[in-house]
C-alpha cells in the first residue's frame, strides 16, 4: 500500500488545541508552527489483508444499508461481518467462519486435525496445532505454549488429588476418608485417624452350587467370622460340595485368626479325604479334628510375642465350627459350638428342621429338663458356649450326623449372628427368599441383610447349599428332613 507525503490537515493546534484556519502555517492564537507537526507513522498491519475478489474487478463493492434505530434510540450495528463478502487471514470466507463452531487452533472448518505442520492462525511461522490450555502448562513434545497467562498457583483441577496420587508411590495405602493420609500397619490413617475397611469386613463367594456371605455387622469393629466353600469329586466321579462356617470367640485372643485357621484346615482336610473314598461322615469328623489342631497351634506363640499383648497368654485363640457336605444322596453335618445348620425344603408347605444342637448353656438346660427352650434362651447365660475349638477347650467332642433327604431343599449353614434374628426353623424358612435355591448367592445376601436390618449386633455369616434329588417312593430312607 503506498503512503501519501501530503502535509496532514490538523483539526486542532497541538499547542493550544484551538482549530486553525485553513492554509495557516502558524496558529493564530498561540503562534505554534503548524509545519513542525511530525508526519503520520507508517502503517504496520498486524495481519495480512486480502482484497475480496469482488473488489478487484470492475464491479464496486456494494455496502448494505445501515439498520434503522429502534424505539430505544440506540442505533443498531451498521453491519455484521457476515454481511460482506471476503476472506479472513486464513483464506476462509467470512460468512463460513461465522457459522463455524469453536475449534482447536489450526483445524479448518469441517475437518479433523491437520495432517501436518502449517501456517499459524495469524500467518506466522509453521507450527503444530496445540489444543488450548487454561493453565499454559508445557506441552509434551516441545510444542509452543498456548499463549495464555501462566497461573501463579497450582492448577486446582489437579492439586486436590496430588497428595493422594503421590502417597501410593511412597509404599502405602491411601486413606479412604481424607484421601491424602497414609494408612499405618494397624489399619488407621496417620492423617485423620480414620479406621480403614478391612478385607474381611464383607466377603462373598459363589462356587457353582454353593455360595457364602460374611459381614462384620453393625456393632463389632472387625469381622471374626470366616468361611470356606469348595467342591470336589468322589471316587465314582459324583460331585461333593463342602461348606464350612466358623465363628471366633470374642472373649479369646485373636478370634479372627482362629476362625480363619479352622475354616481353612477343615476345608483342606475334606478335599483330601473325600476323593480317597473316605466316608463323608468320617471325613467330617477328621476335618473337625484338623481344624482343632490348627487353632491349637495359634496358642504356641513365638518368643517375644508377649511384648505386644501382656494378656494374650490368658485366653488362647478359640472359635466354633459348623460344616455341611453334600455327597451323592447324603447330607453330612458336623459342628462344635453354637453355629447351626437348617433344612428348608423347596416345597415350603413341607416341614423345616434344625439339624444341629448347640453346645451352649441354654441347650444343656433344655436337655436336662430344667427349663423349656423359651425360658433357657431368654436367660442372660443362654449363649455361653460349652464346646469350642482351642487350646483351652475342656475336651474335643465333634458332633456329626448323616441325612438322606427324599426331596429337594436348601441347606442353611450359619453363625448365631444370623439365627439370633431367625431362631426357629420356621422363622429361618420365612427369612429365606423363594428363589434362593436357584440363586444361592442372592439368597445369602438377603439373609445377611435380614440380620443387619434386625440390628446387626454380631458378625453375620451364612452359606447356602441347594440340595437337588429326584423324588423317591414312600418307603425311602430318612424321614428326618
Amino acid at each position: 500500500m503506498s503512503q501519501s507525503h501530503q502535509q496532514p490537515a490538523l483539526s486542532k493546534c497541538p499547542g493550544c488545541a484551538e482549530p486553525p484556519a485553513a492554509g495557516d502555517l502558524f496558529c493564530g492564537v498561540c503562534g505554534y508552527d503548524l509545519s513542525a507537526v511530525p508526519a503520520r507513522p507508517g502503517d504496520r498491519p498486524t495481519m495480512a489483508i486480502t482484497v475480496p475478489p469482488a473488489a478487484s474487478g470492475s464491479e464496486a463493492l456494494r455496502w448494505p444499508a445501515a439498520a434503522e434505530t429502534d424505539s430505544s434510540d440506540v442505533p443498531a450495528p451498521v453491519h455484521r461481518p457476515s454481511d460482506l463478502p471476503g476472506t479472513d487471514s486464513g483464506g476462509r470466507p467470512l460468512a463460513e467462519k461465522e457459522k463455524d463452531q469453536v475449534q482447536e487452533p489450526g483445524v479448518a472448518a469441517g475437518q479433523g486435525a491437520p495432517a501436518g505442520p502449517g501456517p499459524g492462525p495469524l500467518g506466522g511461522p509453521e507450527s503444530s496445532a496445540v489444543p488450548v490450555r487454561h493453565d499454559d502448562r508445557a506441552v509434551p513434545g516441545g510444542a509452543k505454549h498456548s499463549g495464555d497467562f501462566a497461573l501463579a498457583a497450582p492448577d486446582p483441577r489437579t492439586a486436590e488429588h496430588a497428595a493422594a496420587a503421590a502417597a501410593p508411590a511412597a509404599g502405602g495405602k491411601v486413606c479412604v476418608a481424607c484421601r491424602s493420609g497414609r494408612v499405618d500397619p494397624d489399619g488407621y490413617c496417620e492423617n485423620c485417624g480414620h479406621a480403614q475397611p478391612r478385607e474381611r469386613d464383607h466377603m462373598e463367594q459363589e462356587l457353582g452350587p454353593v455360595a457364602a456371605v460374611s459381614d462384620r455387622g453393625l456393632r463389632h469393629h472387625r469381622n471374626e467370622d470366616s468361611f470356606a466353600v469348595s467342591s470336589t469329586a468322589l471316587p465314582d466321579g459324583s460331585p461333593a460340595v463342602v461348606a464350612i462356617v466358623c465363628d471366633g470367640v470374642s472373649s479369646a485372643s485373636r478370634p479372627d485368626e482362629a476362625s480363619a485357621a479352622a475354616a481353612n484346615a477343615a476345608n483342606e482336610s475334606l478335599l483330601e479325604s473325600l476323593p480317597r473314598g473316605t466316608h463323608p461322615q468320617q471325613a467330617m469328623h477328621e476335618a473337625i479334628v484338623a481344624a482343632s489342631e490348627a487353632v491349637n497351634a495359634l496358642a504356641q506363640e513365638p518368643a517375644g510375642a508377649m511384648e505386644h499383648d501382656a494378656h494374650r497368654h490368658q485366653n488362647a485363640p478359640a472359635c466354633t465350627l459348623v460344616g455341611a457336605v453334600m455327597a451323592g444322596e447324603l447330607l453330612i453335618v458336623g459342628w462344635v459350638g453354637d453355629s447351626r445348620v437348617y433344612w428348608v425344603p423347596e416345597d415350603r408347605s413341607r416341614p423345616t428342621a434344625r439339624l444341629t444342637e448347640d453346645d451352649s448353656w441354654a441347650a444343656q438346660m433344655v436337655a436336662a429338663g430344667l427349663m423349656n427352650e423359651a425360658e433357657a434362651y431368654a436367660d442372660e447365660r443362654a449363649h455361653a458356649i460349652t464346646g469350642w475349638l482351642g487350646a483351652d477347650a475342656y475336651e474335643l467332642e465333634p458332633h456329626t450326623a448323616a441325612f438322606k433327604p427324599d426331596r429337594p431343599g436348601l441347606v442353611v449353614v450359619c453363625t448365631d449372628g444370623l439365627w439370633n434374628y431367625a431362631e426357629s426353623a420356621e422363622e429361618m424358612a420365612a427369612a429365606v427368599p423363594a428363589d434362593a435355591q436357584e440363586h444361592p448367592l442372592r439368597g445369602a445376601q438377603v439373609l445377611v441383610g435380614h440380620a443387619l436390618d434386625g440390628g446387626g449386633h454380631d458378625n453375620v455369616t451364612v452359606a447356602l447349599l441347594p440340595f437337588a434329588v429326584r423324588p423317591q417312593g414312600a418307603g425311602s430312607a430318612c424321614e428326618t428332613v
